[in-house]
Formats: C-alpha cells, sequence, structure tokens
C-alpha cells in the first residue's frame, strides 16, 4: 500500500479490484479545503478510462508490473510473433490481443509489452512509428488551394489522410496517439 500523493505516470494501482494504468496525475489543494489527488487511470482489461479522485492521505494498493520489450516479427495464421531480443525466444500473442495496435505494427519493430502479475496485459507503441505508403492516388494539378489532403493507404493496411505531394513507396511518421499524419520520414 502507498499514499496517493506518492502515485506517479505509469504506475499500476487497483481500484475497483482491477488493475488500472496511471495516465496522468494532478495534485490540487483549493482554497479552503483538503488537499486531493486527481488521477486518470486507464483500466488494463477493458481500455476504458476513469477520473478519480483520491485524498492526499489515501491508501492504494500498487499493482507488481513488468514492462519488457519485444521485436515485432510477423503476423501467420497462428497470431503475431514477438521475439525477444535478449533470449531469441518467440512469444506469440492472438489477433484480440493486438488489437489496434496492429494497424501501426512493422517488421523489426521494438514494443514494450506490459505484464500484470506475471500475465501479459498490453502492448505499447512509440508515440510516433515510421510507415511506408503503399497506395496513394496522384494529386490533381491545381487542387492545392488550402491544405488539401488525400486517402493514403499504409504498408499495415490503415488508411490515413495525407498532403497531395505524398506518393507511394514514401516514408512517414504517423503518430500512434490519434493516427494522423506528422510528416515525412
Amino acid at each position: 500500500m502507498a499514499n496517493a500523493n506518492d502515485l506517479r505516470k505509469g504506475m499500476c494501482i487497483r481500484y475497483n479490484s482491477n488493475p488500472a494504468i496511471v495516465l496522468e496525475v494532478m495534485h490540487r489543494t483549493p482554497g479552503n479545503l483538503r488537499a486531493f489527488v486527481q488521477v486518470i487511470i486507464r483500466y488494463i482489461g477493458t481500455g476504458k478510462s476513469a477520473d478519480v479522485r483520491f485524498g492526499s492521505t489515501d491508501k492504494v494498493d500498487l499493482v507488481e508490473v513488468e514492462r519488457t520489450k519485444l521485436d515485432f516479427s510477423y503476423k501467420d495464421h497462428s497470431g503475431y510473433q514477438f521475439m525477444d531480443p535478449d533470449s531469441f525466444e518467440t512469444i506469440t500473442f492472438d489477433e484480440s490481443f493486438v488489437g489496434d495496435v496492429k494497424d501501426y505494427l512493422s517488421e523489426n519493430q521494438r514494443v514494450e509489452i506490459l505484464y500484470v502479475e506475471g500475465k501479459a496485459a498490453s502492448i505499447e507503441l512509440p508515440t510516433t512509428v515510421t510507415l511506408t505508403v503503399t497506395e496513394s492516388p496522384e494529386g490533381v494539378r491545381g487542387d492545392s488551394a488550402n491544405n488539401v489532403q488525400k486517402m493514403a493507404v499504409l504498408e499495415t493496411g490503415k488508411a490515413i489522410q495525407v498532403p497531395l505531394f505524398i506518393k507511394e513507396g514514401e516514408k512517414i511518421k504517423v503518430s500512434t496517439v490519434d493516427g494522423g499524419y506528422l510528416g515525412r520520414a
């Protein structure tokens, strides 16, 4: 057990008997009231977020978390294959576990797997990834009045909006937070 004042971003706590990752911590002291800690958490099992308020002296149940870096190798009929870069051991995760992360996975990409109480809980991507454009229609000449965008399909199959000057075969940076185009790589 730890005090709510000791909470930091990235810690894992048990709230309502479910493990949750702390996304944001704010210490508040309103004028004539007692101090409190406002925390935004994301439940590991469901992926839903919640805004929780603890008194500054409340006790919080911490959960043991292990983070392991793995390299994505390939996808086959049995699932998504990841390799431990130290031991070269292959670990397979099924498509339901990988979820929307698959839209940002490319070969040899390093990701962080979060293990809660010895069980794989989630895959954490870097905030930006570099992907190759596989399909992109040509921009129409004279179609550049105000930041006009077009659809492009990436190597993972994800379709995003990109500027007109992006062509097939180019590498671009994509945000894993909102799925938006960030620039050329």
